[in-house]
């Protein structure tokens, strides 16, 4: 392996990497340093967050600088104020024993007044988010006309926040002789066209396969009920009591009310999301920086650009709704050489999702069991015992002053019984929480079979004796019989869906589901299809005729997809709704 000895660098930037406790270089160091330093030339590198990338541009951008004068000459541009931050100050530390390299960062959510300032002093690299960038090139306060280097850190990340206008405003600003360097995890289309359109035949290295995971990452899938997904995690986090995690969820509002649930039992953890102001932000990530935290639970769009070291694990509460995004996520543990483990918690809905993420991870999924109470019980028994083994013992001496009254105190009991009480201590809040604790397990093959069953036992299949209508062809959309206010409102809808199920031509065979929402609580037909299109999720489902009662709501739905609206509405996250199988319906 390589040594920064061997990378022909100056000193002073060889002498900084040393004090950083840098020795060998990292694979994307390896692959890509010696080609900027010496080939001179544009470059694209796909390589996963937290594989060493900031040293790898930073250092030829160091060793190049002309430092005979003040003017700027390398733009890094990054997703987000954290990485910025971050970026620059990685950069300053590997400068500090080169006075005239001068660093400066500049990105929204701080005062631009201080960043001109900054700026006016002397910057030979500036740092930046694209939007506080294309605000200072418009007040004329950077010129980058005469840039040798722009980076584009993160450019998938960028790209996917919609940065895309700004990215191109700011490269329209630089030379057409400077070299662009393009760090990405994932190649997207996008990604292809920045290097067309500001590249120049640009070197094209992958560390690992294209859109891949890293090698250093684990990828295991639970399978639970909807229902427990939230058991699940508090499980998964007990049987790992040195857990330092990030949990991902689809929105603010799950996000917070994980975060809030966590707190409530006990966990350190706490919530990212795009309701917290900066302020707030940076308290929630410094305190998680530090390890104040173990869990952080998040948004995509409020974690991008965030790097932290060190995170065990990552745990995909729900699977992202774009499945490339995974990708990002899972990058963030198994770092530096590290091994993390990143978890999907899914319900038997989401399993075909699993494929696809492989697909593009080029990774295997291995299904793992929701550990049982008793499993839990015991990793929490010998991390007790772990940590009395190895507590500091620096203030032995203090301790044993009071030693003697310590053991007058217990001398009646045995030393097994000492051990059992001690352990006993933090041990029994689990003993008692687990005593009972169910399987929270689904096993893919029987649960559909043993779900139809259970509605069978209850009814299903069968026509309720009140609702014969249904059965007799008596129903029909805008009868007399009809005791809705809004009789032409599910029509009008009908026409706008692409998806509708108002053909009676004999080609959908509907049947009729009974939905606990009513006109008391102020239920609309637009409401009952966001529902079931929500908690469905299928284009190809057709809906029919709505009728609303008071106290709940009839609804014709396509009857070859029955047992994917019950299957759905079983593993929803909560219990807000009821349904039932009325009957079929014959037109």
């Amino acid at each position: 392996m390589i040594t920064f000895d061997e990378l022909g660098i100056k000193s002073e930037l060889l002498n900084a990497i040393h004090d950083l406790g840098f020795e060998k270089l990292m694979p994307v160091q390896a692959e890509v340093i010696p080609i900027l330093l010496y080939e001179k030339c544009d470059l694209v590198a796909l390589a996963q967050t937290g594989t060493g990338k900031t040293a790898t541009f930073g250092i030829p951008i160091i060793q190049e600088l002309n430092l005979s004068n003040k003017d700027t000459e390398a733009l890094i541009l990054s997703p987000t104020r954290e990485l910025c931050v971050q970026i620059a100050n990685d950069l300053s530390s590997y400068a500090k024993y080169i006075s005239s390299a001068t660093v400066v960062p500049v990105y929204g959510g701080a005062s631009i007044e201080t960043q001109i300032r900054n700026i006016k002093k002397g910057a030979k690299i500036i740092v930046a988010t694209p939007g506080r960038m294309l605000d200072l090139i418009r007040r004329k306060v950077i010129n980058i006309s005469n840039i040798k280097v722009a980076v584009l850190d993160e450019a998938d990340e960028m790209l996917s926040m919609g940065f895309q206008e700004e990215l191109n405003s700011i490269l329209d600003e630089t030379p057409s002789d400077k070299f662009t360097w393009l760090f990405s995890a994932t190649m997207p289309a996008e990604i292809e066209r920045i290097a067309r359109g500001y590249m120049k035949e640009p070197r094209i290295i992958t560390i690992g396969s294209r859109n891949s995971g890293t090698e250093n990452v684990k990828h295991y899938y639970y399978l639970v009920h909807a229902k427990d997904r939230y058991l699940a995690l508090k499980r998964i986090a007990d049987y790992y009591p040195n857990i330092y995690a990030i949990i991902f969820c689809r929105t603010k509002m799950e996000t917070q009310e994980v975060a809030d649930l966590l707190i409530k039992d006990g966990y350190n953890a706490d919530a990212l999301h795009g309701d917290l102001s900066q302020a707030q932000r940076d308290h929630v990530m410094n305190k998680f920086r530090s390890k104040a935290l173990q869990m952080l639970v998040a948004t995509d769009v409020a974690a991008r650009g965030l790097d932290v070291y060190n995170l065990t694990h990552v745990i995909n509460y729900n699977l992202p709704d774009e499945i490339e995004q995974y990708t990002h996520r899972s990058g963030r543990t198994g770092r530096a050489d590290k091994q993390g483990i990143s978890i999907a918690i899914i319900n038997l809905k989401e399993k075909y999702r699993i494929k696809r993420i492989e697909d593009i991870i080029q990774r295997k999924f291995e299904k793992a069991n929701i550990p049982t109470g008793k499993e839990v019980c015991y990793k929490q028994l010998f991390h007790i015992i772990d940590n009395m083994e190895h507590v500091d013992m620096s203030n032995e001496t203090e301790i044993d002053e009071f030693l003697p009254k310590i053991l007058k105190k217990l001398e009646w009991l045995s030393k097994e019984d000492i051990i059992k009480r001690f352990v006993g201590v933090e041990f029994n809040r689990f003993i008692e929480y687990y005593r009972n604790a169910p399987d929270l397990n689904v096993q893919e093959k029987s649960d559909r079979s043993e779900s139809k069953q259970r509605r069978q036992n209850s009814g299903y299949e069968k026509v309720s004796r009140h609702n014969d209508k249904y059965a007799t062809g008596k129903y029909s959309s805008g009868s007399s019989g009809d005791k809705r206010n809004n009789s032409g409102d599910d029509t009008d809808n009908r026409k706008k869906r692409k998806n509708t199920g108002g053909k009676k031509n004999g080609k959908t065979e509907f049947a009729v589901i009974k939905l606990n929402l009513g006109r008391k609580t102020g239920t609309v037909p637009q409401r009952i299809i966001g529902v079931l299109n929500d908690t469905v999720n299928n284009r190809d489902m057709k809906i029919g005729h709505i009728e609303i009662l008071d106290n709940y709501s009839l609804i014709e739905v396509d009857a070859k997809y029955l047992n994917d609206i019950f299957d759905a509405f079983e593993y929803r996250s909560d219990n807000r709704y009821k349904v039932e199988y009325v009957g079929s319906s014959k037109k």
